[in-house]
C-alpha cells in the first residue's frame, strides 16, 4: 500500500461516528495503530467506542484522560486506548506506548492514540483519522501511513457504507 492514501467520510451523527469505528473494529487486525486527531469534542472517544463494539467488547469505553490508558482484552483482539492530552513528550516516553503496538509487554491488539502529537516516536505503520466539525456534522479523513493490513478491503467497505445518509 502506498504512503498517504486517504479517504474522507461525512458523519452526520454520533451513531455514524460509532458505525465507522465499528466497521474498523471488525476489519482491522492485531498490530493496527489508530492515530486519532481532532479538537476536544471532535468524536475521538466516540470512534474508539465503535471500534470496541466491532471487536465485541462489552465494557463501557470511556476517555482515559486521567488513567492515560485503558486496556480492553475481552474482545476479538485487545484494544489499547491512550489519551496523551495532559502529558509532555517526555512523560509519553515513560509510558512506552510502542510496547503495545509492537506487542512486547501485552498481547498484540489495536492501539488507539488520542493527542498523538505528544508522541516522540511514531509507529512505522498507522491509520490516521482526523475528525473535524462541519456545518452538517463531522468529517473523518482516514490516511494510511506505511502499510495497514487489508486497507483496500477496508476502504471499499467504508466507501460503500452510507455514513452520510
Amino acid at each position: 500500500m502506498a504512503d498517504d492514501t486517504s479517504l474522507t467520510l461525512q458523519l452526520l451523527s454520533l451513531e455514524h461516528t460509532q458505525a465507522l469505528g465499528q466497521t474498523l473494529g471488525k476489519m482491522l487486525t492485531a498490530g493496527a495503530v489508530l492515530i486519532l486527531e481532532g479538537r476536544l469534542g471532535a468524536g475521538k472517544t466516540s470512534l474508539v467506542q465503535g471500534v470496541g463494539m466491532g471487536l465485541g467488547i462489552v465494557d463501557v469505553i470511556v476517555s482515559p484522560t486521567f488513567a492515560l490508558i485503558h486496556e480492553y482484552r475481552e474482545g476479538r483482539i485487545p484494544l489499547y486506548h491512550f489519551d496523551l492530552y495532559r502529558l509532555t513528550p517526555a512523560e509519553v516516553c515513560d509510558l512506552h506506548p510502542e510496547t503495545y503496538w509492537l506487542g512486547l509487554d501485552a498481547p498484540l491488539g489495536i492501539t488507539a492514540i488520542e493527542w498523538p502529537e505528544r508522541l516522540a516516536d511514531w509507529p512505522e505503520n498507522y491509520l490516521k483519522i482526523e475528525l473535524t466539525h462541519t456545518e452538517w456534522g463531522r468529517a473523518a479523513t482516514l490516511t494510511v501511513s506505511g502499510c495497514v493490513s487489508h486497507w483496500q478491503e477496508i476502504e471499499k467497505t467504508l466507501a460503500l457504507n452510507a455514513f452520510d445518509t
